[in-house]
């Protein structure tokens, strides 16, 4: 009496173009029933009948799980197209007659491990489908010309899901010193440079490659890719190339910019040169906007120079003035104003917190210029004038009231800060007193003033006081 049926699950699936070899499904142990079944069309039909016709009818199972001799078993055959992107359909079969023989290839030349025995299967024999097609290496190291002769072109697998895609493994191609720099040019010479190659699009779409692309659309392999979003789902990450470490390459990537602007444009769009180039925007002419169609590419994150360090804003100023055109790389009027401008105090945090009640000591010790920022003679006065803190007359006391003793010691105030003086006062004031042709006369000259030296060096100084009769010794 033959024994009764059983149901030998092979699930013909393969989940891209390297799955390695196991037991054709989780759920039925071929080689535990290996005694019971003489032959594999035993459960699975003639492989020209078709693809679903090889899986087994789940009431023969009943023949011995039914509940008594055996447990019950619940399975049905999957339904659907199978997820894989596999050419190979089974009804091909009845033509694969190799060389010198006159019957097709039994199931386990195809499914049976080496070595393993009788029902000792794998959802299928890779080397054995390589030695049929003549190909000596290891799956993934086959030529790529062969990829196509199997698989289909990912858009067309639409069986598979992202996470199947996520799991294709890598060719040890992908892995060699120079690939990411070197794969498009590899493929364009492939294709003559029209199409992509067949190997490519086994694994990847458009989609894909515009993970780092952002010149997408007007490279033509790329583009003859079909799009899909599936294909995102094998991530990649840009990196810069190692070009970009070189110590010197923040002071040279222009000259290298403007002599192979497709190089940059593989990666850049004009945004990332305008993220530093804000003054001088048309040194990204050559690139293209960054917009549909084409990958974010790389980011840019806006870092001062090494030389613009802690001290670098004390002086600024020379270097602005030597080479105003490298400033003029970076920074526009606007950084300028920012700090240069006659309202840059009321600006928000710029000085510290309550500045405004410690600012006369500020001042008067000259921790910065406040004239590099503020128009001492209008922006000073006119806050002093409006807080009752300036002299409605050049001798009326207010401002110095703090020290009764001031106009003794006030000239040599003047001489250590005159530009703190001109914040209330002007020229006139001085001259009240301090003038050779009237008012009080008093000398403005401090010890040890050597007046013949300042004539010979400046003598239109001296007109101020003196006119014209400027005194001799």
């Amino acid at each position: 009496m033959r024994p009764p049926l059983a149901p030998a699950l092979i699930a013909l699936v393969l989940l891209g173009p390297g799955a390695a070899a196991q037991q054709p499904s989780p759920h039925f142990d071929h080689y535990k029933h290996r005694q019971l079944f003489p032959s594999c069309a035993t459960c699975h039909r003639e492989p020209a009948e078709g693809e679903g016709a090889l899986y087994p009818d789940p009431a023969a199972c009943a023949g011995c799980h039914n509940g008594t001799v055996l447990p019950q078993v619940v399975w049905r055959p999957p339904e659907g197209p199978r997820r894989t992107n596999l050419r190979f359909d089974h009804a091909l079969v009845a033509m694969m007659i190799p060389a010198g023989q006159t019957k097709p290839p039994t199931c386990l030349v195809c499914h049976g491990q080496e070595g393993g025995g009788w029902m000792a299967v794998q959802r299928v024999n890779m080397k054995q489908c390589l030695g049929c097609h003549g190909v000596t290496t290891d799956h993934l190291a086959a030529p790529d010309t062969l990829c196509a002769v199997c698989h289909l072109a990912l858009p067309e697998a639409q069986a598979l899901t992202r996470a199947d895609i996520a799991t294709f493994p890598v060719p040890p191609s992908h892995s060699e010193a120079g690939w990411v720099g070197g794969h498009g040019h590899a493929r364009a010479a492939t294709t003559g440079g029209a199409a992509v190659a067949a190997s490519c699009a086994t694994c990847h779409a458009r989609d894909f490659c515009m993970t780092c692309h952002v010149d997408a659309p007007d490279r033509p392999p790329i583009q003859a890719l079909a799009p899909d979003p599936r294909s995102t789902a094998i991530v990649v990450h840009l990196k810069a190339p190692a070009s970009h470490q070189d110590a010197a390459f923040l002071s040279t990537h222009g000259a290298t910019a403007r002599r192979a602007p497709a190089e940059c444009a593989t990666c850049h769009t004009q945004e990332s040169c305008v993220t530093c180039h804000m003054g001088t925007a048309r040194v990204a002419a050559a690139l293209p906007r960054r917009g549909s169609g084409r990958g974010v590419g790389a980011v840019i994150t806006r870092r001062p120079p090494a030389f613009h360090g802690a001290s670098f804003t004390t002086g600024h100023k020379e270097m602005a003035a030597a080479t105003p055109a490298l400033c003029a790389g970076c920074h526009v009027r606007d950084d300028c104003l920012t700090c240069h401008r006659p309202d840059a105090g009321s600006a928000p945090a710029y000085h510290p917190v309550n500045f405004l009640a410690r600012h006369p000591a500020a001042a008067y010790a000259r921790e910065t210029s406040c004239s590099d920022c503020h128009n001492v003679a209008g922006f000073c006065q006119t806050c002093h004038a409006s807080a009752g803190l300036a002299s409605s007359g050049p001798l009326q006391s207010n401002y110095h009231d703090a020290n009764r003793s001031f106009s003794a010691g006030h000239g040599q105030a003047a001489r250590q800060s005159l530009e703190t003086c001109v914040a209330c006062h002007v020229e006139r004031d001085c001259l009240t007193c301090h003038s050779a042709l009237g008012g009080r006369r008093f000398d403005p000259h401090g010890p040890g003033f050597d007046a013949e030296q300042l004539k010979r060096k400046n003598p239109q100084m001296c007109t101020v006081c003196h006119g014209t009769a400027i005194p001799t010794p």
